[in-house]
């Protein structure tokens, strides 16, 4: 994505399906770089074991699957949500059998891998989905799996891409992950020098992720009070409420009784947890 406008029709209409897939079809793609990242395609140097589970999800134009290939590994998953796009990649590839091609919502997903590549897809995503984001990709991953990849270490006055900082990753992904390193990197392209980060994130499979709907919230000073009330709990390790505050991760030691969680907000009406069937 450039530093003035990743797409340029009508940023206002939702992100969804419809709104990708047109990028595609007008050819508004300023994110595509036209070629793997390469502090991606270091890492993927690195990699010894070609049978490794690798999905890579909002794929794009699919550089980073087709360097994969070139390299020999034989168990590539691709998802995007464009169907123009991802009926481009299955005729291109109709013949390899060492990729799967998924035109789909992330979010609906099924399947387990070993890493999970993370390129320009959770800078499309509207923040208030990042908690999701968090619970999904710990939901796809082995035990010990990784997630691996670039994340925006500015902000953009155009969105999307949406983007962040070191400090709020560290406490999005607190518990639920092992931060084996999250740094500036050293070779991105010129147009990203010094606003990406490379993550390598392992995860943490002693731990119970949980996501729930939450109602009554309506402001940021009720978001510290109710993060600080449950991190009072006793095996609770992290919990992040989305920009929304419709939505509550927690991150916890044992599986706590949705009772107990409800029964701490009980003293008003307005207020109610129930877990998400994800």
């Amino acid at each position: 994505m450039n530093n003035t406008q990743c797409c340029v029709t009508d940023c206002e209409r939702p992100l969804d399906k419809t709104y990708w897939d047109n990028q595609y079809k007008t050819n508004t793609t300023g994110w595509d770089l036209g070629k793997v990242s390469p502090p991606i395609k270091t890492y993927i140097d690195s990699l010894l074991n070609k049978n490794t589970a690798i999905l890579i999800p909002g794929c794009g134009n699919a550089y980073e699957m087709e360097y994969l290939l070139q390299q020999g590994f034989t168990n590539v998953t691709v998802i995007d949500i464009a169907p123009t796009l991802t009926s481009i990649l299955k005729q291109k590839h109709a013949t390899n059998k060492n990729v799967k091609i998924i035109q789909g919502d992330f979010f609906e997903h099924k399947g387990r891998y070993d890493i999970i590549i993370e390129q320009t897809f959770f800078c499309a995503l509207p923040p208030t989905l990042r908690q999701q984001y968090v619970f999904k990709m710990h939901q796809l991953l082995n035990e010990n799996g990784l997630l691996v990849g670039l994340l925006f270490n500015r902000a953009f006055e155009v969105n999307p891409p949406f983007g962040g900082s070191k400090a709020e990753y560290e406490l999005l992904f607190k518990d639920a992950f092992q931060f084996i390193e999250i740094d500036n990197t050293n070779n991105s392209i010129d147009a990203r020098a010094n606003t990406e980060l490379f993550i390598m994130f392992k995860k943490n499979s002693t731990v119970f992720i949980n996501l729930y709907n939450f109602e009554g919230i309506t402001c940021s000073g009720c978001v510290a009070d109710f993060t600080k009330m449950y991190l009072s709990f006793p095996h609770i390790k992290n919990v992040s409420i989305n920009t929304a505050f419709n939505e509550i991760l927690i991150v916890s030691e044992k599986e706590i009784p949705i009772q107990i969680l409800q029964e701490a907000i009980a003293y008003d009406a307005k207020y109610k947890i129930t877990k998400t069937l994800k």
